[in-house]
Order: structure tokens, then sequence, then C-alpha cells
């Protein structure tokens, strides 16, 4: 009989994610992540596979390698490796052959590498490394005072900057000699190298505004054919004027344009919704796409861009090529072709693969006709998937090819998804019902209500754990993108800008009128969860709904007024989100910075009538919260400030703290308090419904 999958998935469950191609297309490596059955801790290894192989072998033999990319003449593999204390050390550029061998430590950054590319020439790298004031002053073990002279002086997924910068080195590959190539009070990362080798452009945060936005920059600099610590560091140039955000580049085949994910709409952040240009030495941008498409991206200083390719088209004067890119729209991921228009025109991007799955890695080969992809569905997490293309925007053929998780899936088989749409105030709002394994139409389920973050965050078709715990265990799980989710055009993610607890709000409840009329929906037991921005919309539920019989709200923010003052992204993501506007979406009637410095009282006053705990008199239903202690994006002290008021006012209420847990510990934090997560979900909902 199939067994429910439980709050302990994570330690049978194995992610496949970055894959790379060798440049003639033979063979692909990626990274396989597992949690270790004997110690509890987080693994992930290299492994490779031959393009007409079917059985992937594990390629190196530490304990956390990651970020395989091979040489461009495909001789060697580079990775990065922590260095032996253990997985939180600094991470560094091993090589190691293609075909097998030893590995071999190349670079000895002090606070180790972010990320690296390789010249065209295979003879050296460009590695992104942390280079901070006090890299010499290491003579004592004591305990030192810290100056915050920055409002970004910490980010939640990296921890504590103070001073600290990212910045390019170029390393040679024979010695392992590093000599740096940008310098500034900013980050610069996303290094790609130009066709000949001669400049490399990169992601910078440099523009004026820098501490209080989280926006970017593309530049390009020369690179120095014999690059010497004495010489005054290349002046780079910008080549994203007239774009507000940008976060990934690629080179044309000639080497004098490029092909940018970027924005250009006031306050448009590119993580909400990105378009794709072609940059060019004076002239403006010229996009390439429309909303109706987000071009897949990294995390600039957290996740590496995802490839784009421009490759070359025919000798004809008119076929400028074709841009190969991952794209979402609503809520699936394709790979997409896009043959690049004459003139100042629209391209129309072909759809190569068919959606319904979530791609979060692309790695393709030297002629453009081999790619491997990370692919997820809605009932297993990513496994490495390859396609063959005709060399346009046709698949001659796609392979699974690896299995990880199959055996383990076909003993907890995971719930299905359902999609429907309502509409609703002139948007459809898109919804994903997953019900129990054995479902039956005839029977009154449970229904839980899911909350996304952000809230430009979205749902995709894609294994989501704490939907498929719950819906393998005999509830129905409800997850809706409304308004102000990704993936679904600008106007839609732009509508919850000043309207938080607004119009959002109100797209879940009437998702939610529309199950219930749903003779299987036991309208009696609704439970209510979400983390993040989904724990402001769970807290702020409860407060002005009473149809909820039980609440879990993860690392919820319930206060914007002491939010503003306390997050690591405050200024850069609350200036944008709670700016006062005449409507939802709105250009800002005044920005908040002004409204700070017209009154400290009205502002607060203000953001507080958009805040849960205004409301929590009148909560009624029984609340868990759930909240790491090391939270710097929506500190513990947003919990704890609900738990204290909700305490004194006698309602039910218990709060769980996750020592040393960041926001994203859900995803990355160590396995047992993941899985305490759901436990105490799951306890919850159990004793309420």
């Amino acid at each position: 009989m199939p067994n429910p999958i439980g709050p302990d998935l994570f330690r049978h469950l194995t992610t496949v994610g970055d894959p790379a191609m060798s440049p003639d297309g033979s063979r692909c490596a990626y990274v396989l992540s597992w949690i270790d059955a004997d110690t509890s801790e987080s693994r992930s290894r290299i492994y490779q596979a031959g393009w007409a192989d079917s059985e992937p072998q594990p390629f190196t033999r530490g304990d956390s390698d990651t970020h395989p990319r091979y040489s461009p003449d495909g001789a060697m593999l580079a990775f990065l490796r922590p260095g032996s204390a253990g997985p939180d050390t600094a991470r560094q550029v091993w090589l190691m052959p293609s075909h097998g061998g030893e590995a071999w430590r190349l670079t000895n950054a002090a606070n180790g590498v972010r990320e690296f590319a390789w010249a065209p020439d295979a003879s050296r790298l460009a590695v992104v490394a942390d280079v901070g004031p006090d890299d010499a002053d290491t003579a004592s073990d004591e305990p030192k005072a810290r100056a915050v002279r920055r409002i970004r002086y910490r980010h939640d997924a990296i921890g504590w900057r103070g001073d600290c910068h990212f910045h390019i080195f170029i390393a040679d590959v024979n010695t392992g000699a590093a000599t740096q190539l940008t310098d500034g009070d900013w980050d610069d990362m996303a290094p790609a190298w130009s066709p000949d080798g001669g400049r490399i452009a990169f992601i910078s945060g440099r523009s004026a505004e820098r501490d209080v936005t989280a926006t970017n920059e593309i530049y390009v600099v020369d690179v120095p054919g014999s690059p010497s610590p004495e010489a005054p560091l290349p002046e780079p140039a910008l080549w994203s004027s007239g774009l507000t955000d940008a976060a990934a580049a690629a080179w044309s085949p000639d080497g004098e344009r490029l092909v940018a994910a970027g924005a250009a709409g006031d306050g448009l952040m590119v993580l909400w919704q990105a378009y794709l240009y072609i940059l060019e030495p004076g002239r403006p941008p010229r996009r390439l796409t429309d909303d109706s498409i987000r071009p897949c991206l990294g995390y600039p200083g957290i996740y590496p861009p995802l490839e784009l390719r421009w490759t070359a088209g025919d000798d004809d004067d008119d076929d400028d090529g074709r841009i190969l890119f991952l794209g979402d729209a609503a809520g699936e991921t394709r790979l997409y072709a896009l043959d690049v228009p004459a003139g100042d025109g629209i391209g129309a991007p072909a759809a190569i693969t068919g959606g319904g799955e979530s791609l979060s890695g692309i790695a393709i080969d030297g002629d453009a006709r081999r790619v491997a992809l990370a692919a997820s569905g809605p009932a297993a997490p990513s496994e490495l998937h390859t396609i063959a293309l005709d060399g346009g925007a046709q698949s001659l053929s796609r392979r699974r090819v690896t299995a990880h998780n199959d055996s383990w899936l076909a003993e907890h088989p995971a719930a299905a998804m359902e999609k429907f749409s309502i509409h609703r105030g002139g948007w459809d709002i898109e919804c994903r019902l997953y019900h129990p394994p054995g479902f039956d139409a005839a029977q009154k389920y449970p229904l839980l209500l899911e909350i996304h973050g952000g809230p430009n965050g979205a749902f995709y078709d894609s294994f989501v754990p704490w939907h498929q715990v719950p819906a393998t265990n005999g509830y129905l799980v409800l997850a809706v993108n409304p308004r102000g989710s990704s993936t679904y055009g600008e106007g839609f993610v732009n509508a919850v800008l000043g309207d938080w607890g607004g119009e959002d709000y109100l797209d879940l409840m009437a998702a939610v009128d529309a199950v219930c009329e749903r003779a299987y929906v036991d309208a009696e037991r609704l439970g209510i969860h979400g983390y993040s921005y989904g724990g402001y919309m769970t807290t702020w539920a409860i407060g002005h709904t009473g149809r909820f019989r039980a609440a879990v709200a993860g690392a919820p923010c319930i206060d914007l007024w002491s939010m503003y003052g306390t997050s690591d992204i405050a200024a850069s993501f609350g200036e944008v989100q709670w700016s006062a506007r005449p409507a939802g979406g709105a250009p800002a009637a005044v920005p908040l910075v002004n409204e700070l410095a017209e009154g400290v009282d009205r502002l607060a006053y203000r953001l507080l009538q958009r805040s849960p705990i205004t409301f929590a008199p009148q909560v009624a239903t029984p609340a868990l919260l759930l909240h790491g202690e090391a939270d710097a994006r929506c500190p513990i002290g947003q919990s704890e400030q609900y738990f204290q008021v909700l305490k004194r006012l006698d309602k039910e209420v218990e709060m769980v703290r996750f020592p040393g847990c960041g926001h994203g510990f859900l995803r990355t934090g160590h396995v047992a308090l993941r899985q305490a997560y759901l436990e105490r979900m799951m306890e919850w909902f159990e004793r309420w419904l």
C-alpha cells in the first residue's frame, strides 16, 4: 500500500541542479544534493553522464562540491569546494581533468569564491571573490566590535557584509596567481567573457542609490593582456544606461553587443518582471520581449545568472542569430528560442519545451544543439533532462537522464495537482489544488490554503514539500497566485504595491470561496499556512475573518513599521512595497522616505493600518508561529511581538523558535529543523482541524 509523504522527506529525496555541458556535447555534469543518513548533514557531489549513456556516475569525491563548469577546450572541469573544516568554510575553485583524475585547488581567496567563468582560451578564470577591509587582520582570535556605516551592512542569505564587497579577479589556470580587476564601494559579479577574451561584461551595483536600492547595472571592462598588481585598474564602461535594473548578460557572436535581462520601469525589479534587451554602446537599450514571459534569472550575489546564449545566424544579412533562454509564464518554465528581430520590433519567442514543469538550471553545448536542464514537476523533485535541438527552435528529442528519486516516490506517491482560474477584479487568478492519493469525491476533506512569499513570488508546477506533506496525509491543499505574483505580467505583479492586505487578500478569499462550493470540501475544517509574506497574509487573514479553524504562520511580518527599522531589505524592498499609492500598483504618491522626513508618527500610523498586529484583538483562530532565530529578512521580533500581544489578549497561540536559522532555512537549513517545521505544522492542523 502506498505510504504518505512525511515531514522526514528531506532525508530521503535528492536534488539535481546546476548542470554543465561539455563544449562538444558529449558529457554533462550536474550537482547531486542529499542528506547523509549517518550524520544528518547536507552533502553535494558532482556527477557526470555521457550524452548517450544511461547511468550517471559520481565524478568528484568531496562532501560539498558545487558549480561545475567545463573549460572551453573540454579538457578540464572547474568547480567550487569548501575548506577541510566543513561546508561553511570559504569555497575555492578546484580543477580536475574532465575525463577523471585527481582534483587540485586553484584559488586561495581569503573570503572564498562566489562564482567564476572560464576565458575563451581556457588559460584564465574570471573569479568573483569577497573583498573586505580587514582581510589581513587575522592575528587575534579575540572577539571584535563591528562598525556599521551603510544600510546594507548584512544580508540574510550571506550574513555580515559590513564594508565587504564582491569583486572580480583574473586567475591564471597554470599558476593560480590572481589579479584584481574591479574595485570600489559596491559589488561586481556575474562575469561574462567576450568571444575574443579581451573584455568582460559584468553586473554591478555601483549606482549612486546603491545603499537604498537592490538594483544593478551592466558594465564592460577591458582585460589586460599581462595583468600586474601594480598597474591601475581599467575603468569599466556602462552599457545598460536606460535600464533601471539588470541581472544577466551574454555576448553576441561578434562580440559587439550584449543580450541582457533587465527592466526599465520605475521601481520594477528584474526579479519580479524582466525583459530581454540588446545593449550596444551609444544606443538606447532595444527591448526584444514583452511581459508574457519573464526570463529566468539567478539572484545577484546569491545564485549566478542562468545561461543565456546568443547563437550566430546564417550569412544572410537579415539573420541576426537566435537567443536561447529559460522563461517563466503563469507558473511554468519553458526553454525558448528567440530569433533576433530586425529593426526595433518585439520578437516572438518560440517555446521548445511544453511547460507543466519548473526548470531551475540550463547548460548548452558549444554548437547550441544539445541542452541539459534541471527539471521538476508537481509530483517529483528535480532530475536531469537533455534535449537535442535541430539548430533552430525545434526539439528533436528529449531524454530524462536521472531517476534518483523514483524508487522512494514509487512507495510514497505524490498528490495529484489540478489547475484552474477564477476571475476577480479584472484579473484571472490562477490556483493549484492538490488532491490526496486515492481521492474520492464522495468523501469530505479538510482544506488548507497555502500562501506564497514575496509578495512577488509565485507557486509553480513544481514539487513543493509543504504542499505534498499535508496533501498526501488527507488534506486538500489550495495554492493560489493572487495579484502581486510574478510570471503573470508587469501589471499583475505590480498590482500589490502599496496594497498589502487589500485586493490580494480578497483574491485569496475568493479562491477559497470557489473551492468551498465543491461538495467534497469540508468548509467547517479550513486551515491556512504561509511563509514570509505568506506569513503576513496568514496573520492578516485571521485578523479579518473567523472562517479558518487553525493558522500556521512561518516567519511572518506582522508590523510593517518595526520591520522597516529592522529588516535587511527595509529600504530596498519596503520603500517600494509600502509607499503610499492612490491604488495598488499606481505610481507612489509620495516616496516613503519623504513621509519619514515629514513625520515619523504619521508614517508609523499609516503602516500600522496595513499591519496584522493592529487587528490582533479580532483574532479567534488558534495560531502557531514558526520562526528562525537568525532571520534578518523578517526578524524574529515580528513573531515575538505578535506572540506577546496575542498572549496578553488570551488568544490561543504558540511560538516555535529555530536556533541559528535564517529566512531561507526551509530550503537550506539543517534537516532536523526543516523536518521539525513540517512536524509542528502538521501537528497543529491535526489538533485543530
